[in-house]
């Protein structure tokens, strides 16, 4: 069964390089090929967390090389449910596509599917080199959605979004050539081992190389000030590329957790815990920003892009709490806030296209066609972000909340996270009230059309709130099982020792 590690990765790499050779192919062919290979990778993904949720760790070893010398995948319950998300995200971000906004790239699938690959490495690789090729990839792939579509407005955010990124990727670079010179390993398991061992010298370059990852990990994730890029860059994508890229900050934040709790975490000796001291203040100095930004917005995608930094924010705070029950709380938190912002992405181009030239600023217009029903979706899920009862972001919040121990770090929290949300409904409620409520004499000229494609796909992301309130049950001892198995780095460590291929551990 090992080799079902593979499959989310030559699935969308291999229908990338068929999509790339039917740039002249008809679109109806070229559209359901796509679908069928985003569903293909939905299916393995699925059968991966179930394959994960016995609890035991999978390695796949490439050509058979026993790490730390070769590629070597590896399946936790972490990974499974990283798959899982960015593969429910993609399949109905991808649906939406074909509604027309696929329309004007010959190579938007391909690009489309290339950045799944780049995802999906980087969940499963058990290597940093191997993770910083993976952010190469999707990177690449995202310079191409980023820029899909007319128009120049893409052009400045988009060359930010690429000159930040490069410069990223050339310290991700230099600190992994870093670690590599004092250890002589890149495997994150073999590094587990090797690091607590570091002393003198060695350790300063060691501690210098983990401190320039994290810079790295935040610039991904978008941590305060590395953030200001993200606003402009979402708002001015098109909305299925936007709503997809809602999973892109996660992968920052998921290198932090899978590096900060097994390369140096409780075990790492004198580098244990390292850059954590800064990690909570700075989460919470992000979700402020977050909500600063969200409350000044001048149009929705802008107020969702904002979220996505609350989001980071929150995701971070609770992370940096340290114990399992943070760590459940923020897996828990992950799943909300990446479905619901990502259907609000739509949501909100659903709106635009009704509003004629007003578009989806937050100013006054005539009124929409299909006020009930973008009205009720906006509802729900600035409900599920804002998070309040009874949809899913109130039960993540409020794990968060439980999550903290008396003291400091709980009253700053407790603050922050229940202040920002108050001023986040605020920001939605003021959205809201203009867009739908106070309309202007007059008619909206040529209305975009409302086909059942884009309405069911942005529809079934804001109404996955509801579904993960029914299974609140079963996600939190997911995520509680996930989170132990994440703070008992030594089951990972041995995947190490006898990692085969088709062999279970």
């Amino acid at each position: 069964m090992n080799h079902w590690l593979t499959a989310p990765i030559l699935i969308p790499l291999l229908g990338g390089i068929l999509q790339v050779f039917m740039g002249y192919a008809p679109v109806s062919l070229r559209r359901t090929l796509a679908l069928t290979t985003t569903v293909l990778i939905l299916v393995s993904a699925i059968v991966l967390l179930v394959l994960a949720d016995d609890g035991s760790y999978r390695a796949y070893a490439f050509g058979n090389w026993a790490p730390p010398f070769g590629i070597v995948l590896v399946l936790d319950r972490l990974a499974a449910l990283m798959l899982v998300l960015t593969a429910i995200l993609a399949l109905f971000c991808h649906i939406y596509s074909v509604g027309g906004a696929d329309e004007g790239n010959r190579q938007f699938h391909a690009l489309y599917l290339f950045q799944l690959l780049g995802l999906n490495i980087a969940f499963l690789t058990g290597d940093l080199f191997n993770l910083f090729v993976a952010f190469e990839v999707l990177l690449i792939a995202s310079y191409g959605l980023l820029m899909h579509g007319a128009g120049t407005a893409r052009t400045v955010p988009g060359l930010h979004y690429v000159v930040l990124n490069l410069a990223g990727s050339s310290i991700f670079l230099i600190s992994v050539g870093m670690i590599y010179s004092v250890t002589g390993t890149l495997n994150m398991a073999d590094l587990a081992l090797q690091v607590p061992r570091v002393s003198g010298e060695d350790l300063l370059i060691v501690k210098a190389a983990g401190m320039m990852l994290l810079v790295v990990f935040g610039l991904k994730a978008a941590i305060l000030p590395l953030c200001f890029w993200l606003p402009r860059a979402y708002a001015k994508a098109t909305a299925p590329v936007a709503a997809l890229f809602a999973v892109m900050t996660k992968v920052g934040i998921y290198a932090i957790l899978r590096v900060y709790t097994l390369v140096f975490g409780d075990q790492a000796g004198e580098l244990a815990g390292l850059g954590m001291d800064w990690l909570f203040p700075m989460a919470l100095v992000t979700l402020a920003m977050g909500v600063v930004g969200a409350v000044g917005s001048e149009s929705l995608k802008t107020l969702v892009a904002w979220q996505v930094i609350i989001s980071v924010g929150t995701l971070l705070a609770a992370m940096s709490l340290g114990s399992e029950a943070g760590t459940s709380a923020a897996l828990f938190y992950l799943l909300n806030t990446t479905w619901v912002v990502g259907g609000l992405f739509l949501v909100a181009d659903l709106i635009s296209r009704q509003r004629g030239s007003a578009g989806d600023r937050i100013v006054t217009a005539p009124r929409m066609h299909n006020r009930t029903f973008l009205s009720t979706l906006f509802l729900i899920g600035a409900v599920a972000a804002a998070g309040l009862p009874p949809l899913s972001g109130f039960f993540a919040k409020l794990l968060i909340l439980q999550a903290a121990t008396p003291g400091t770090q709980m009253a700053w929290l407790w603050s922050v996270v229940l202040a920002g949300g108050f001023f986040t409904l605020i920001a939605y409620s003021r959205a809201g009230s203009i867009v739908f409520w106070r309309t202007v004499d007059g008619h909206v000229e040529n209305p975009g059309r409302l086909s059942g494609t884009v309405s069911v796909s942005a529809g079934a992301l804001v109404a996955l709130s509801f579904v993960i309130v029914v299974l609140a049950g079963p996600i939190t001892r997911y995520t509680d099982a996930t989170a132990a198995q994440l703070h008992n780095s030594s089951d990972y460590i041995e995947i190490l020792k006898t990692p085969m291929v088709g062999k279970e551990e």
